[in-house]
């Protein structure tokens, strides 16, 4: 079993910056790719930002140039640095992680339980 923690959430003011962080824990081979989503208020949960295990990034049209996803493999950790944050920014931002737990098994998704994003005045 996996474990996903995040944090750094919190209330920013529009043009401001957050770092959110989400640490995987458990029986963990590898991690192929951790990524980022949100979930607006009565809104679908949509992505945001993933990084794979070799390095490589993909972004929602809304998050490039103002985030920057990367990740410490050593600590099983990723991170999501959100700059120019706006209003719209505004949601409830989940991490994702695709572990492999131990060679031959198969790649399970896992979830964190989210950290509120607050973008206001």
């Amino acid at each position: 079993q996996v474990q996903l923690v995040e944090s750094g959430g919190g209330l920013v003011q529009p043009g401001g910056s957050l770092r959110l962080s989400c640490a995987a824990s458990g029986t963990i081979f590898s991690i192929n790719a951790m990524g980022w989503y949100r979930q607006a208020p009565g809104k679908q949960r949509e992505f945001v930002a993933t990084i794979t295990n070799d390095g490589s990034t993909y972004y929602a049209d809304s998050a490039k140039g103002r985030f920057t996803i990367s990740r410490d493999n050593a600590k099983n950790t990723g991170y999501l640095q959100m700059n120019s944050l706006q209003p719209e920014d505004t949601a409830v931002y989940y991490c994702n992680a695709r572990v492999l737990g131990r060679p031959g098994l198969r790649i399970v998704d896992y979830w964190g339980q989210g950290t509120q994003v607050t973008v206001s005045s």
